[in-house]
């Protein structure tokens, strides 16, 4: 997610670089289908945290107070990379699996679409 300046030569120091998170990347999730948070969350994560913590042990203490979190199976979960397809290796770290320092992570549940199908 870079950010390109209006002004021609604009140079100054960038507040959210990598190095600046003390050995965490920001990571961006968003959960499809459920406007009741109504954008993705941007959480401070170790690089070599296992993916299958974060299903496991983050997204609950995100997203667990919305009544579908419970119905979730993880193993019909589309997950998509800022943009692209994503089949995450539940095994591998956040960094063998090709996320980067603000990568933007969306996952969609099939057959889970908010309140009463609301989307919310």
């Amino acid at each position: 997610m870079s950010v390109v300046a209006l002004k021609p030569g604009y140079s100054g120091p960038v507040a959210d670089s990598e190095d600046r998170f003390h050995g965490k990347r920001l990571l961006y999730i968003g959960w499809d289908d459920h406007l009741l948070f109504c954008s993705p969350v941007c959480l401070p994560l170790p690089p070599d945290m296992p993916f299958g913590a974060l299903p496991g042990e983050v997204l609950p203490g995100v997203y667990g107070s919305h009544p579908d979190f419970a119905k979730i199976d993880w193993s019909r979960v589309e997950w998509q990379d800022s943009g692209r397809p994503f089949k995450p290796d539940a095994a591998k770290s956040l960094a063998d699996n090709g996320l980067v320092h603000k990568s933007v992570i969306r996952f969609r549940t099939p057959g889970l679409t908010g309140i009463g199908g609301s989307h919310s």
